[in-house]
């Protein structure tokens, strides 16, 4: 039996002691909380905490960490990035501080195409080193948990490449990991002007085949202007839903264009983006299971608007906040800074925007049962800080680096 004791807390937050899968409107902005603590780990799950002044003395053999006033938070849960691709887009940057729109440069080839092509080029080894550096950095961040969809092979080959990828991942690294096959992303250059052709050719080739090697927990569809249509949508979801592949939805990124509608009707776990929301689409997901997903980092570097978070909240939804993490439109998968762009665009108070990108993030996954929150028996995944004065402090000094030490399974990750 291996335990793990961390005194000395300055902060535990986080803590559920509600056994909430989600947090709906103003259940969003508490935020549980426990100072001057110490927080027992064993056999890398949560097993007690408690007050400094009532900790027990560590058992024989127990290893001891000191937090030295730091806060303890459970880690990030990113519930939505695209972290397996061949290389960088910085020629988009620059097309995009010259005014060229998304769907610019995607008409020139760009954007979804281009990372593709470039895909299509580079062998399963070397896509798998270029990702694991990746996550090698969102776990410095403090990311324990993270959905990763492919997308950008656009042919049976390739997309299993990507799911491959993803898969080993999970097997060699504690980061706890969902796949999502997303070959849905855009229309291939081989189906230019054959759209019904490549629909078809996802829902008999492609989803049998990642349905056969059982490499993806949902599949996604990029259903908006210019790329799938709500009609589309469907038929691939009910198609992937035959293979056990439950829906999550890129929705409403672009226009308003019917995927939140489509993502409801089909029991979509998340419907992510939403940039182009409106009240209409935050009336559809009440009384539903979705879980509406915010992606600030590519409102923040696409220079597009932010979605209605603070209007969700309001009206009683829940909300999760995920990265996007992607080389095209948001080629960063700092979660911290994702909580701050929740705060300061997005009008989320500091107990929304951490709550939105830890429990509510699980449960854009699957997973709130065994993460994104300090609750015993649950998977201890968690960050300590270096001594902050407050809860506020993670979200309001948006670039500090505030991470000490991270774990997963109850191990430090070095």
């Amino acid at each position: 039996m291996k335990r793990l004791f961390i005194i000395n807390i300055g902060i535990l937050a986080g803590i559920d002691s509600r056994s909430k899968r989600c947090l709906k409107g103003k259940e969003m902005g508490t935020l549980e909380t426990l100072p001057n603590a110490y927080l027992i780990i064993e056999n890398g799950r949560f097993k007690d905490y408690g007050k400094m002044d009532d900790c027990p003395s560590p058992a024989d053999k127990a290893e001891v960490i000191d937090a030295k006033g730091g806060a303890v938070l459970p880690s990030w849960c990113d519930s939505h990035t695209h972290i397996v691709y061949a290389g960088s887009r910085e020629q988009e940057f620059i097309d995009k501080i010259r005014g060229l729109s998304y769907a610019e440069i995607a008409r020139r080839g760009g954007g979804i195409l281009n990372s593709a092509d470039r895909l299509h080029e580079m062998d399963e080894e070397e896509l798998y080193q270029q990702a694991m550096s990746r996550v090698d950095e969102i776990i410095r961040k403090g990311t324990g948990c993270v959905e990763i969809k492919s997308g950008y092979g656009l042919n049976t080959e390739d997309e299993l490449k990507m799911l491959r990828v993803i898969r080993r991942i999970k097997k060699t690294t504690r980061l706890k990991v969902v796949a999502t096959f997303l070959g849905a992303h855009a229309v291939s250059h081989a189906y230019k002007g054959r759209q019904e052709e490549y629909v078809d050719l996802i829902i008999h080739e492609m989803i049998p085949a990642v349905g056969k090697e059982k490499l993806a927990d949902f599949i996604d569809v990029f259903c908006d202007t210019g790329f799938f249509t709500p009609e589309e949508t469907a038929r691939i979801l009910k198609a992937g839903a035959e293979y056990g592949m439950r829906p999550k939805i890129h929705a409403d990124e672009l226009a308003s264009s019917g995927g939140v509608e489509v993502g409801v009707k089909h029991n979509a776990l998340s419907v992510d983006h939403l940039e182009s929301m409106t009240e209409a689409e935050i009336q559809l997901l009440k009384n539903s299971r979705t879980m509406p997903t915010a992606l600030p980092g590519t409102s923040f570097f696409l220079n597009m608007p932010f979605a209605l978070g603070r209007k969700m909240i309001d009206a009683g939804l829940p909300l999760a906040l995920a990265s996007d993490y992607n080389p095209g439109s948001t080629p960063s998968g700092d979660m911290k800074f994702i909580v701050s762009l929740g705060c300061i665009k997005m009008r989320l108070l500091p107990e929304e925007a951490i709550n939105a990108a830890t429990l509510n993030g699980a449960y854009a996954m699957g997973l709130s049962k065994e993460y994104g929150s300090v609750m015993r028996g649950k998977t201890a995944n968690f960050f300590i800080t270096d001594p902050i004065p407050s809860i506020e402090f993670i979200p309001y000094a948006y670039t500090t680096p505030v991470i000490d030490r991270v774990f997963l399974q109850g191990e430090e990750y070095v």
